[in-house]
Formats: structure tokens, C-alpha cells, sequence
């Protein structure tokens, strides 16, 4: 499994028939993502549906 699996912005497209990041970026944060040099993604979430309700 990889880090984008377990994260919350990592949905099923029907039009691409497969799973891609859904990050809502804007046009500068785009080209700053896509020209990182890290292994690290700077937005990612956990994707865990029980996390809200652990803390109540």
C-alpha cells in the first residue's frame, strides 16, 4: 500500500476508471507540487473515517 492509498483525498474518478488525488490546488500551489523534489506529499491526510469519532 502506498502513502496516497491511506489518504483522504485519494478518490475513485469514473471517468479515468481509476483512483487519483482530488487535492483541490489552486494554479501556484499545482506547479509547487509538481515541481517538488520530495518523496513527502505536503498535503497529505489521514484518510481514517473514525478519527472524529475517537476523539469524542
Amino acid at each position: 500500500m502506498t502513502k496516497c492509498e491511506g489518504c483522504v483525498f485519494y478518490q475513485y474518478d469514473e471517468n479515468y476508471d481509476d483512483y487519483v488525488c482530488d487535492m483541490d490546488l489552486d494554479e501556484d500551489e499545482m506547479v509547487r507540487f509538481l515541481s517538488s523534489q520530495t518523496d513527502s506529499c505536503p498535503y497529505w491526510r489521514p484518510g481514517d473515517d473514525y478519527l472524529t469519532a475517537r476523539r469524542q
